[in-house]
């Protein structure tokens, strides 16, 4: 498995879980809690854990998209997909405007989850395509076709 105890697994995959989590939020208080609950489930459940069924990021994934679930579910006050992308601070510095940020923004809105989660994982967190379908679970070839469906879904919105 190569994770042998919790803290290795907190050390390894903190940073990564508490990046998306913080992009889906937009709130770095709420993401702090929300990944803390993460790891608590995953603390809880880590002897449980078989390598056979999946790789320990799918595992951890599955745990953090439920959390992100159940917090949307509760009807908090969280944007699903911020406005304004949290790591590129300088990004109206950069070829991009913040009228084309925003179009793309409210655009990115309109896709089904599925896609947004694709796309933000894809562009935003820089995830390989064979990634993206190790932690959604599915195959290579399913994830190339769910990606191209999303790209033509928000080409069409833009």
């Amino acid at each position: 498995m190569g994770i042998a105890t919790t803290e290795e697994l907190y050390k390894e995959y903190y940073n990564k879980v508490f990046g998306y989590v913080y992009n889906r939020i937009g709130n770095k208080e709420e993401a702090e809690d929300i990944t803390s609950e993460v790891f608590l489930k995953a603390c809880r459940s880590f002897e449980g854990f078989d390598p056979g069924k999946a790789s320990v990021s799918t595992w951890l994934y599955t745990i953090m998209r439920n959390t992100l679930t159940d917090h949307f579910r509760k009807g908090r006050d969280a944007e699903e997909l911020s406005e304004e992308l949290p790591s590129h601070e300088n990004i109206e510095d950069s070829y991009i405007s913040q009228e084309e940020l925003e179009r793309l923004a409210n655009a990115l809105k309109k896709l089904t989850k599925e896609q947004q989660e694709i796309i933000v994982l894809r562009y935003y967190d820089d995830r390989s395509l064979t990634e993206i379908a190790d932690m959604l679970d599915i195959s290579y070839g399913m994830i190339k076709v769910k990606h191209k469906s999303a790209l033509n879904a928000l080409r069409g919105l833009l």
